[in-house]
């Protein structure tokens, strides 16, 4: 009789591990961490990782723990060259699971523009939380700005690429 119920036992864990096995199999990717602050960007649409549902939201802590790139570059907004610091927005994209072509920037005074996902692949595009090693208020084009690499190359310094570079970002929806 005892050696039955081992013999059961064991076929249970092994049933329950074979589950464990086969739910972690099917692809879906971890949960993204939920937001401990006030949520300042919400990722919707073509994405497989969610935080909330049908969305993934960032606060600021979350996207100052990715890396961070500086970007020194002159802008039709600024005097000057300007020092803007955040995770690239492929990086932040990739965080949200993105699989789109296209991204629709919306800022806090529902500004909308597109943005052809490859950008994100040809250019370093950084998603700015800092401003000369500042957080950036609202009324000073925060607390997100996407900022194009103005200076690395001519064809980005034209009226296309600036009505890209949303500030006051709060939204990105990824389309397919």
């Amino acid at each position: 009789m005892r050696h039955l119920l081992l013999s059961r036992r064991r076929c249970l864990v092994g049933l329950l591990a074979c589950g464990a096995a086969r739910a972690a199999d099917t692809g879906a990717p971890p949960p993204l961490a939920a937001p401990q602050g006030k949520v300042v960007l919400s990722i919707s649409g073509q994405i497989t990782r969610r935080n909330t549902p049908g969305r993934a939201d960032f606060d600021l802590d979350m996207l100052a723990a990715l890396p961070q790139r500086q970007l020194v570059t002159h802008t039709p907004w600024h005097q000057g060259a300007q020092t803007f610091t955040g995770p690239l927005l492929r990086d932040v994209l990739a965080q949200a699971g993105a699989a789109g072509k296209l991204l629709i920037a919306v800022a806090l005074n529902d500004y909308r523009c597109e943005i052809p996902s490859e950008d994100t692949t040809r250019y370093d595009v950084v998603l700015a939380r800092l401003h000369n090693g500042e957080p950036m208020r609202v009324r000073d084009k925060g607390p997100l700005f996407i900022v194009y690499p103005f200076d690395s190359d001519a064809r980005l310094r034209s009226d296309r690429y600036y009505a890209r570079a949303a500030w006051q970002l709060r939204s990105l929806i990824v389309q397919p």
